[in-house]
């Protein structure tokens, strides 16, 4: 590094907050909610969602839409959103396989069915945002994906027109092209899609979907862990520190942290994400890079940037680094990782030298919940009385209420056009235990990123992994 950049990235991290952007009560127009009280007692109800992240927040709300009479019992180990759904880039996808291509490859005789059904999903999304006044920033902006190398860009043809074939708008742009839309160097490439992607802010979205289950009555227990499940003859009795709750049915939506649900934890590797937020652009800055659109960005090597804008004009610059701990180990001083936000911050000046004043904000990660295929898988336990999705890896923003959907339609017994996709009936391969898994996780991380430094060429060993079906993304 260069003793200029050296000296730009060391000025642009010198007063980053070490706090989820976010989440922080200190950014004008955050109203944090007040924590629901804890569970003390026994409580008794028709249905008890287990999370309250996106995953459990649509899972209830979706619950008292389809009968506003069902006692529904929503309860959370810390508050509403204080995970991966309010730690994420706010990039709300109408894919449910972890994009276009992802889905082709692993169910391509259904993939224009799961299209149509995420699409659906965004637009439901979209729907229920205005419908009950949920004020996240929802912008339907779409996304671009940029290729900072040519061996990136080669497959955009293809799959724009596999995708305008599917009705979409798609669209390949060349160097002159993208560098019109958003100004960097270090564009060779893009293909946009205009319709798949919104952007919110996350935070807002859960903490109007919390207050949205609560106008519904469903009850809402915060700081709340479930300890253990226990089958009763009236369904499952899932006991919490100060108590307990009974339902005959349950939906559990925790992501990358399934607590004592243990059979997730063959499927699931919590792996590390991170982010940095600039302080607000001014107007010349804005003007310099263009971004009219206000799209979302990612580029696409395999150790990917995502960027988007804020409603204020910042930028969250994420991605890059994938972390994973042996064992899975999920810990709080884990969130913060000095050497990564260094090398964010060196990409990001690379990628937008003319932004060379610009100071970071707020540093912040949160833990995945990556699964083999890179996109959620469902199922059921207990004889059918419990419910689960889990594995999203990275776009649960949107694709959680299709999981919700799932979920309770598992729960209710009820055949329809989701729980007949393969993609739903199939769960990923497991990950093999450790030692195993994190010498794996370790050597597909090195090998991806020497394919990154090779044009794209990948070794025997990744190449074994695509012909199993076995991969590792974030």
């Amino acid at each position: 590094m260069a003793d200029g950049t050296s000296e730009r990235v060391v000025r642009a991290l010198a007063d980053t907050r070490p706090r989820v952007f976010w989440l922080d009560p200190d950014v004008p127009g955050h109203d944090v909610p007040e924590p629901a009280p804890a569970l003390v007692g026994d409580a008794f109800a028709d249905l008890v969602v287990v999370g309250a992240g996106f995953s459990g927040l649509w899972t209830a709300l979706i619950a008292k839409e389809r009968d506003p009479d069902r006692d529904v019992v929503l309860v959370e180990a810390r508050t509403a959103g204080w995970a991966a759904s309010g730690r994420n880039g706010g990039f709300c996808a109408a894919s449910l396989t972890h994009g276009y291509d992802n889905g082709a490859e692993r169910w391509p005789e259904e993939i224009a069915e799961l299209e149509r059904q995420g699409h659906a999903n965004l637009d439901a999304i979209e729907e229920a945002v205005a419908r009950y006044g949920i004020d996240c920033e929802f912008e339907r902006t779409g996304e671009i994906l940029v290729a900072t190398e040519p061996w990136q860009a080669e497959g955009f043809a293809e799959s724009a027109a596999t995708m305008n074939g599917l009705g979409y708008a798609a669209q390949v742009w060349d160097a002159e092209r993208i560098r019109r839309e958003v100004d960097s160097p270090t564009y060779v490439a893009a293909l946009y899609e205009p319709d798949g992607v919104a952007m919110v802010h996350p935070a807002k979205l859960a903490w109007g979907l919390r207050e949205t289950c609560l106008r519904l009555r469903v009850r809402i227990f915060e700081n709340t862990p479930v300890r253990a499940i226990r089958s009763v003859p009236a369904g499952l009795r899932l006991e919490t520190s100060g108590g307990a709750v009974h339902a005959p049915r349950v939906a559990w939506g925790t992501g990358a942290l399934p607590g004592p649900l243990r059979r997730l934890r063959h499927y699931l590797a919590p792996v590390y994400d991170y982010a940095l937020m600039t302080e607000p652009l001014s107007e010349g800055q804005m003007a310099s890079l263009g971004w009219k659109g206000r799209q979302g960005l990612s580029d696409a090597a395999n150790f990917f940037h995502y960027y988007r804008l804020t409603a204020d004009n910042r930028i969250l610059w994420g991605g890059y680094d994938i972390v994973h701990h042996y064992g899975g180990k999920v810990r709080p001083e884990y969130d913060q990782r000095p050497e990564t936000f260094r090398t964010l911050a060196e990409h990001f000046f690379a990628t937008f030298p003319q932004l060379g004043d610009v100071r970071f904000t707020h540093s912040w990660g949160g833990v995945i919940d990556t699964c083999s295929r890179f996109s959620a898988f469902f199922g059921t336990g207990y004889g059918g009385r419990l419910a689960y999705a889990a594995g999203y890896t990275g776009l649960g923003v949107g694709a959680t209420r299709f999981g919700a959907e799932v979920m309770l339609d598992r729960l209710d017994g009820l055949d329809t056009e989701r729980t007949r996709l393969r993609m739903v009936r199939e769960k990923p391969l497991p990950f093999p235990p450790e030692p195993v898994r994190s010498l794996g996780i370790g050597l597909t991380l090195r090998a991806t990123a020497a394919a990154d430094r090779n044009g794209g060429r990948r070794n025997l060993w990744l190449r074994a992994l695509d012909a199993v079906g076995l991969g590792f993304d974030s």
